[in-house]
């Protein structure tokens, strides 16, 4: 099974504790996602997340074929991160690190990095370089420039 990594930072003009508050409530994903995703919660949601919330969700990533995904908040180290992991969806394997540290000039700097697997072997492989990691990372940009706009 190959694992990719994908990477990501991006330095947020807020407090530590108030970045901690906006990305660990589970409510607030559908807010930095992009539309074409068409992401849809399907279970109830706490306020805040916690290690074993399992949280599921409608989302079209390929194709706009809807697809089942289903996480759970494997870690949480309370202002510093949270780890989710799938359990059911359209990866072979999903982990995503959600890391907040606080930088030299007293914003917060956000790491995101995903390691994931996509299914079907070597096809899959194909798919992933010409489709699947460029999602991955348009996803990710959408997000920084919402948060951008956002927080500054």
């Amino acid at each position: 099974m190959k694992i990719y990594q994908y990477k990501t930072s991006q330095k947020l003009n807020i407090s530590k504790n108030d970045a901690w508050n906006f990305f660990s409530n589970p409510t607030n994903l559908s807010k930095i996602t992009p539309n074409w995703l068409s992401f849809q919660v399907t279970s109830s949601l706490p306020e805040k997340m916690y290690a074993g919330l399992i949280i599921s969700y409608t989302v079209k990533p390929l194709l706009n074929i809807p697809s089942t995904w289903v996480t759970e908040i494997t870690h949480v180290n309370e202002q510093n991160y949270f780890v989710d992991e799938q359990r059911f969806g359209p990866y072979k394997m999903w982990h995503h690190e959600h890391i907040f540290k606080e930088a030299d000039d007293g914003n917060i700097l956000m790491e995101d990095i995903v390691s994931y697997a996509v299914p079907f072997g070597y096809l899959g492989r194909i798919v992933n370089s010409i489709i699947i990691s460029k999602k991955i990372n348009e996803i990710f940009e959408y997000r920084r420039i919402v948060l951008e706009k956002m927080f500054g």
